[in-house]
């Protein structure tokens, strides 16, 4: 029989699954990075908050909290206090909007399921200020949307659960139509791609194929090769047609539903067979709809068929625009965190948000209490705090940290691209601080939602400056006024630190076109701040001088950070080079010790 409500044991279960199904394609999402660079982290972010979640609702569970609404209330703290990088963030406030649409219950439903989906989209889409189409806000809400439409017909969980995985992958399929820089790097959104693996998950939990058990990934501290997604084949080609129907044993007989799904597995894609022995529900994605329905009309009769062209339905947008859900989720959140001045969207992982993120309590009151101890009787009492302003920055590198330590700053959280720091960490970080306000500086725009985040949290103002990278960091450091509160130098210190020019040189990990122009696999590649590519060319030092070249003129200084991939022999004789190119500048070489890029240049 169709399996129609779940306890919290089966709900702690299918989210256990979904969490391994994820950690088995981590490398797979991380590969779907827009730029070929050497660091991308969507699916190693979202499976670490996930993996918080997980934990929290394990723990949860022990406790004897084992109902529904503890358990998905515990996760919702879980994935709170673990979120890393945007993506981690977001999901986070998919899972706080599930959460409370649960609240109160021992048991849920397809309907209930459905709401709770619903609930997290509207929560996501509350989270962002300019919500953009064509990333995980995409998926989420169309996934939502198809498991209200079954659940209103059909309501058990099963059924629901497959609706919503199959508009989940339709979704991520059509997001290189909604964002062209996605199309042009021929990938589709890595978040929404991390969603649908959540869901694949939590079906394979239900209908009784748990995920195969996890092997190491990137997440865990090895990085085997990234297998190559289904979805990003078929991006721009499509997936043929579909064919669905419902099909209906004989009288007398019964449908041997594992063997259904076995058949049509060796005929097609994207096989989804939901029901019992009287009847199932058939989903199937090949080139030949044809030899689908002869297959039903042999096993047993067919009902509601229903055959369509995916090729040319991934070219319909067909988009119910985000309005409809950023009104009403506003009301919803406890208060919004203001926005950073001069924040576009970032390009290297769009579902990054241009705007504040709405951060609300977990319905239950235990979890309330969790939260309350988890901020309290840590740290310093900030009334009796020493300090009137502390900074906390985010560094990737020793080099790096080291600087900014040397420029007086309180803490420094280690973390940056392929590493980004915790909800949790930045709040751990701002509550051993004896200061009463504090300026974080995230230095990466995959961290300024996370910190946003915990600007909300924390239990003294907390203001964030949007810094992109420690150079940026350094100068908005050079402009802090000690006199001034944490909000009114948080401003002055965004302008500064956007007032330099910085550049960025890593190693192409893939052929790729960016903004145009081709660029192969291992060759050195130069990004601006906003990873818009200014230069690239087979060796490093070209790349380089390219990059300077194409700087605005008027700079005086010139400071060349080193990292991973370098050495200092190979930067002195790269700043000789530089000398030569008459700029009248004076040229600095530092030890940054960064990851993944050769270099970090700032001009001011």
């Amino acid at each position: 029989m169709a399996r129609r409500a779940c306890d919290g044991a089966g709900l702690l279960g299918a989210f256990r699954a979904a969490v391994a199904n994820l950690e088995l394609h981590v490398d797979e999402i991380n590969g779907l990075n827009v730029f070929p660079v050497p660091d991308g982290d969507t699916g190693s972010n979202m499976f670490a908050t996930v993996k918080a979640a997980l934990t929290e609702a394990e723990g949860a569970a022990a406790a004897g909290k084992a109902g529904v609404d503890r358990i998905a209330a515990a996760a919702s703290f879980g994935a709170l206090m673990g979120a890393r990088g945007n993506s981690g963030v977001i999901t986070s406030q998919i899972l706080r909007g599930f959460a409370e649409a649960l609240a109160g219950k021992s048991r849920f439903n397809g309907l209930d399921l459905a709401n709770a989906l619903e609930s997290g989209t509207k929560a996501a889409y509350g989270a962002v200020a300019k919500p953009v189409e064509g990333t995980i806000l995409t998926v989420i809400r169309e996934s939502s949307a198809a498991s209200v439409a079954i659940a209103e017909r059909e309501n058990d969980l099963e059924a629901v659960l497959t609706f919503t995985l199959d508009a989940a992958e339709k979704s991520v399929a059509k997001t290189p139509s909604l964002l062209p820089i996605l199309r042009e790097a021929g990938v589709v959104d890595s978040g929404g791609q991390g969603l649908y693996r959540l869901f694949q998950g939590a079906l394979l939990f239900i209908v009784g194929k748990a995920p195969e058990i996890a092997r190491p990934s990137a997440a865990a501290g090895t990085a085997p090769a990234a297998r190559p997604s289904v979805l990003v084949a078929h991006a721009d080609e499509g997936f043929g047609y579909e064919t669905m129907y419902l099909l209906h044993a004989r009288t007398g007989e019964q449908l041997d539903v594992d063997a259904i799904r076995g058949h049509l597995e060796t005929i097609g894609e994207s096989v989804l067979v939901a029901g019992d022995p009287r009847a199932v529900k058939v989903h199937v994605h090949n080139e030949r709809p044809d030899q689908v329905i002869a297959y039903g009309l042999a096993t047993g009769s067919l009902s509601r068929i229903s055959v369509e062209n995916l090729d040319n339905q991934a070219r319909d947008l067909r988009e119910t625009r985000a309005a409809e859900f950023t009104g009403g989720a506003a009301g919803a959140t406890i208060a919004a965190m203001a926005a950073e001045p001069g924040m576009p969207p970032h390009p290297s992982e769009p579902d990054r948000p241009a705007g504040p993120v709405h951060v609300a309590a977990v319905p239950v009151e235990d979890e309330q209490a969790l939260l309350a101890d988890d901020l309290n009787g840590r740290g310093p009492t900030p009334g009796a705090a020493s300090l009137p302003l502390a900074v906390v920055a985010v560094a990737a590198g020793d080099g790096l940290a080291a600087i900014f330590r040397d420029f007086g700053v309180s803490r420094v959280v280690v973390g940056g691209q392929s590493a980004n720091p915790s909800t949790g960490e930045l709040l751990e970080a701002i509550r051993g601080i004896d200061a009463r306000e504090i300026l974080v500086l995230p230095n990466n725009p995959n961290v300024v939602l996370a910190a946003r985040q915990v600007a909300h949290m924390a239990d003294r103002p907390v203001a964030v400056v949007a810094t992109r990278n420690a150079a940026e960091g350094f100068a908005a450091l050079l402009a802090l006024d000690p006199t001034k509160n944490a909000a009114d130098n948080a401003a002055e210190m965004t302008t500064a630190g956007r007032a330099i020019q910085t550049l960025s040189v890593t190693t192409a990990v893939r052929d790729a076109t960016i903004g145009g122009r081709k660029v192969r696999e291992g060759q050195t590649i130069v990004l601006d701040p906003d990873d818009g590519l200014v230069a690239v060319a087979d060796d490093t030092p070209t790349a380089v001088l390219a990059g300077i070249r194409a700087l605005e003129p008027g700079f005086e200084l010139l400071t060349v950070y080193y990292g991973e991939g370098t050495d200092l022999s190979s930067a002195e004789a790269l700043t000789r080079r530089i000398g030569e190119l008459g700029t009248g500048a004076e040229v600095e070489i530092v030890h940054g010790g960064q990851p993944h890029y050769h270099y970090l240049v700032s001009a001011e």
